[in-house]
């Protein structure tokens, strides 16, 4: 893709992953590139906040995999995308006692 910007969140290796708190029972939501493409000067693998995402492009990408047209995409995504980081909470199973 030559000459335009190609959007990581449209992408099949980038995916949404479940980053726990010190309390095992919440987390916040982050973002990876499956194919390691997103690295600190370190080497070590970079993680982008959930609410990110929409802004996460590259130039280039010899890995990159089209999930479907750009515009509409990340138009409805960036409608979509909380605005800050959000905490979530794991739901504990509710055990069904049978009398």
């Amino acid at each position: 893709m030559v000459g335009q910007k190609i959007f990581c969140a449209n992408c099949r290796h980038c995916i949404v992953l479940r980053q726990y708190e010190a309390e095992q029972d919440k987390y916040i939501l982050r973002v990876r590139c499956i194919k390691k493409m997103w690295s600190k000067r370190s080497g070590e693998e970079k993680l982008y906040k959930y609410f990110t995402v929409a802004r996460r492009m590259m130039n280039r990408c010899e890995h990159y995999k089209k999930m479907g047209d750009d515009l509409p995409f990340t138009k409805i995504l960036k409608k979509e995308l909380p605005i800050k980081d959000e905490i979530y909470s794991v739901k504990k199973p509710v055990l069904k006692i049978n009398k």
